[in-house]
């Protein structure tokens, strides 16, 4: 890891060239309820009926799961068609399935739609919401939110957040340009700072560039940093004290999973009510204490549209109090 003091975090290199491809979309059925369908491709092997192959591929899905779906319509082959539960199975070609929750409580917090033209939506989430979803979240994600709301089944995240994390999160509207925003995050052509409030370490020196080498932990969930060389790097800064806690700039150069609460925590300056760095805590589930929010905040982002060159600057109407 490497911690150098800096005077300035220098501008992000912008994308070079326009990226003159077409994202070719493989045909699927169009979403319900905001919902779309997941796929799985069939490889050759032993099943007779497609379900006993799903159930073998999803043990944790029982079959009377897998049959109320069927009766429900809710599996379809590459074509659309509903797939019963007598369906043979058909090697080398490719399903689509709907999942369901049985009940979803309604995350108590609205996200609020900053931009939007042909091209590019940009929506402020609040803290809990997921961007997509995910294991217990379904209708209340950010992604079916705003395709319920907006009523745009080609609505598709350029890059993510936590969860925990309230801020800026950008989508693409059309499928043929959805590529040329998505390469401005793959090349760190967008510029992005976050806010966080940690406590304060009067012995570091600010501004400073934090670098370390993240990868995936055998704990669940979390980030660790090992030896190597570096894949993370993020620029922090000093806002403001009150008392024994501090406001942080935080400018990610790369984009690393939990890359800022893992530096931060690193720094022995954990976020405030970070449930996973530095020590994880146990799933809340449906007790979720809304009361005590991850104090991270995706402030502003700033790039050049690849499609009509201007440049856009955004910025959260979100803070975050001591």
């Amino acid at each position: 890891m490497a911690f150098a003091a800096c005077q300035t975090s220098g501008p992000r290199q912008r994308l070079n060239q326009r990226v003159n491809q077409h994202v070719n979309e493989h045909t699927k059925p169009a979403s319900r309820n905001g919902v779309g369908p997941s796929s799985v491709a069939l490889p050759s092997g032993p099943w007779q009926t497609l379900i006993d192959f799903l159930v073998e591929q999803f043990p944790a899905i029982p079959r009377s799961e897998w049959l109320a779906r069927m009766q429900r319509g809710d599996v379809l082959d590459a074509q659309g068609q509903a797939l019963s539960v007598t369906s043979g199975y058909q090697a080398n070609s490719k399903i689509f399935y709907f999942r369901s929750l049985p009940v979803e409580p309604r995350i108590p917090f609205d996200e609020v739609v900053l931009y939007q033209d042909d091209y590019l939506i940009v929506v402020d989430k609040p803290h809990f919401l997921p961007v997509t979803p995910a294991g217990r979240y379904l209708q209340e994600t950010l992604l079916v939110r705003l395709k319920n709301s907006l009523g745009i089944d080609t609505l598709a995240p350029m890059h993510r957040i936590d969860r925990e994390t309230a801020g800026l999160v950008l989508f693409t509207i059309q499928p043929h340009t959805r590529n040329l925003y998505q390469t401005l995050f793959r090349e760190r052509s967008v510029s992005k700072t976050y806010e966080a409030i940690a406590p304060y370490r009067a012995d570091l020196t600010l501004p400073a560039i934090y670098r370390s080498r993240l990868l995936e932990s055998a704990a669940f969930m979390k980030m660790e940093e090992v030896a190597g060389e570096p894949n993370a790097e993020t620029a922090i800064d000093l806002m403001e004290v009150k008392g024994a806690l501090a406001r942080y700039k935080l400018e990610p150069v790369s984009g690393q999973k939990h890359q800022l609460r893992a530096h931060m925590a690193a720094l022995g300056i954990p976020i405030v009510n970070d449930r996973i760095y530095p020590e994880l805590y146990p799933d809340e589930g449906a007790d979720q204490d809304y009361s005590q929010p991850l104090k991270l905040l995706a402030k502003a982002i700033q790039f050049s549209d690849p499609v009509s060159g201007q440049m856009h600057q955004f910025a959260s109407t979100r803070s975050l109090s001591f």
